[in-house]
């Protein structure tokens, strides 16, 4: 934490700080647990426009759990120095990715909890908005933005000039952008949507609890990537790294997810592949971060295998059984 932001922080609570106790998440800004005399808090420092994402949050919490927005803190009211910062409601419940290690939950509840998260996440995109884009200010004014099919072999091209060759080698760079130019003409079926995406959803950014009849979702974390596109790309996302979650989470995931998604969405048939074009732009991006990211080597070994065994058929394969069917 930076000289001048606690006080500052705790001028706008108007109580005194007892306690501070980083918290993991977030890629761009920095999380912390702050105990007052009364309650606990969530302050997150740095990264884009609190604005704009407690926009979001308000806009989000209509369908989906998300924790309060209490107070917004942008550059102009910190010190010299000092970053911008959002302080939420501290919810409780456990992350996600913490239950999917618990190997004593049996098919049963694993199904279940896919099906709640599935039903979540789903939700999230009964929020519309005129256009895709990302948004430009705390109205949630969307920016003009270029369809994403015409995007996806340019954007690739770029990660991949700025990715080490220990991470990916010069011929698997190369057959991960043809196979981009392959697949990017399928997202014109979808360049139109205009719905609410977190653009984050992974089993770090979700906390749960399980109930005497079944699991419920406390709250969906981090909306610093939201943007208005099409939500395929959030269960995407949440199945990116799925060999490593149990499988009958991710078969409650799926089939949640497709039961829950807005009737009127065109192509909903096609979720799951269309889902998995629209991830190649955060897998390419992944592979840029610094060497010894694990999450960027997991990314890099996504692209390894979709370039030798084609993108994952979420209907033919299990993910945990290493199965994949090229399309």
């Amino acid at each position: 934490m930076r000289t001048g932001e606690l006080p500052a922080i705790a001028a706008a609570l108007g109580s005194p700080v007892l306690s501070t106790r980083p918290l993991a998440g977030g890629f761009s800004h920095e999380t912390w647990l702050f105990g007052l005399a009364d309650r606990q808090v969530v302050v997150r420092l740095g990264g884009p426009d609190p604005a704009i994402e407690a926009a979001v949050m308000t806009a989000a919490g209509r369908h989906v759990p998300v924790p309060q927005v209490l107070h917004l803190l942008p550059a102009t009211a910190m010190p010299d120095e000092a970053r911008p910062a959002m302080v939420v409601e501290y919810v409780g419940g456990t992350l996600l990715s913490h239950v999917l290690e618990d190997t004593t939950l049996d098919s049963r509840a694993l199904a279940s909890l896919g099906a709640e998260v599935g039903r979540v996440v789903a939700g999230i995109s009964r929020v519309r908005f005129d256009r895709p884009g990302f948004f430009t200010d705390a109205q949630l004014t969307v920016g003009p933005e270029r369809p994403w099919s015409q995007q996806l072999p340019e954007i690739a091209s770029a990660c991949l000039a700025a990715t080490d060759v220990a991470r990916l080698d010069p011929a698997t760079q190369q057959a991960w952008r043809d196979l981009c130019v392959t697949h990017a003409p399928a997202l014109a079926r979808v360049d139109e949507h205009s719905r609410l995406v977190h653009g984050d959803i992974n089993p770090k950014n979700i906390l749960v609890t399980r109930t005497r009849n079944g699991w419920r979702v406390d709250a969906v974390l981090d909306w610093e990537f939201s943007y208005s596109g099409c939500p395929y790309g959030d269960a995407a996302n949440m199945m990116r790294f799925g060999a490593d979650y149990p499988a009958p989470y991710l078969d409650g995931f799926r089939s949640a997810f497709a039961a829950y998604l807005p009737a009127d969405l065109p192509s909903a048939e096609e979720w799951a592949y269309l889902g998995r074009v629209l991830d190649m732009f955060a897998l390419s991006d992944l592979i840029t971060r610094p060497a010894e990211n694990p999450v960027a080597d997991q990314a890099a070994a996504q692209i390894r295998r979709w370039v030798a065994d084609g993108l994952p058929d979420d209907e033919l394969a299990t993910l945990d059984a290493g199965g994949y069917a090229g399309r």
